[in-house]
């Protein structure tokens, strides 16, 4: 089974169409999945949207018409996605935007590599193609957590689009109880996410897909300023919130590394998928 999570805010104009291609995803490419949606206190009509969508694909709505921000929304979606099943090893949880800006269509890639193996598969960006103050806060970022140290080279800490195996997400939720499993905002909060992941993840990879900005519509809630101002106070808090993480960076990079070259492996993929495809959690 394939959870995936989508947190949404304002996104009335085009969350509707992302869960039917979605579902024209899954008819193409066959694997169970169900998806989940945390409605963020959203005022534009994005509640009434969800709603007939509910009653004709695996859909369930969380949140409300209160906002409780970014990371918040991820946690609930992660903790109700990992209650679902009894099969940690086997089942993955993806979290995608809600505005174009990942693209459904990308999603076979990402559980191929799941399926062949790897703990955590994330989307990697190519920055000439971002927009240029996602740009600039990416080289702030990455400035900021060079000095903490921790998350392989060949991984963007930013990027949100990333599949993960359910029994590495229970690994986060056991070590942090009922405190959060990330804190900050989206740039902030995403790091923060992948920092808590990576200790109790044997292998990682990499698929390089690029945003789609240009689909969005609405404008960029990126804020240079203050996006930066919560990553330097996440990047001064890191090591003491994630002690494990820089004793685990050499051999997630070796195993980034390796895996993007072995995982287009056509029947180590057919192995995994075997485990994935048409059984019921």
């Amino acid at each position: 089974m394939l959870y995936v999570c989508i947190p949404v805010h304002n996104e009335a104009s085009t969350i509707g169409v992302l869960l039917w291609r979605i579902r024209k995803v899954f008819q193409d490419f066959d694997r169970e999945y169900e998806l989940l949606v945390f409605n963020d206190g959203s005022t534009d009509g994005t509640a009434e949207t969800l709603q007939p969508y509910s009653e004709v694909l695996p859909l369930s709505v969380l949140g409300g018409d209160r906002r409780v921000g970014y990371a918040a929304a991820v946690d609930a979606l992660l903790r109700a996605a990992t209650s679902r099943t009894s099969y940690g090893r086997r089942d993955g949880v993806v979290i995608m935007q809600g505005d174009f800006t990942d693209q459904p269509e990308h999603l076979p890639e990402l559980v191929r590599r799941f399926e062949g193996g790897a703990d955590i598969v994330s989307a990697e960006r190519n920055p000439a193609r971002d927009p240029i103050p996602v740009r600039r806060l990416r080289r702030i970022g990455g400035w900021l957590l060079r000095s903490v140290g921790g998350i392989p080279s060949a991984h963007d800490p930013f990027t949100s689009f990333r599949l993960f195996r359910v029994s590495v997400v229970r690994e986060l939720i056991k070590a942090r109880g009922d405190a959060p499993l990330l804190t900050g905002d989206r740039w902030a909060a995403t790091a923060d996410l992948l920092f808590g992941v990576l200790p109790f993840a044997r292998r990682t990879e990499i698929v390089p897909l690029d945003a789609r900005y240009d689909l969005r519509q609405r404008e960029s809630r990126v804020r240079p300023f203050a996006d930066s101002v919560q990553l330097f106070r996440f990047a001064r808090s890191a090591r003491s919130r994630h002690p494990a993480v820089p004793a685990k960076a050499a051999a997630a990079a070796t195993a980034a590394a390796a895996g993007a070259g072995a995982a287009a492996s056509e029947d180590r993929g057919d192995r995994g998928a075997r485990g994935f495809r048409g059984v019921r959690a």
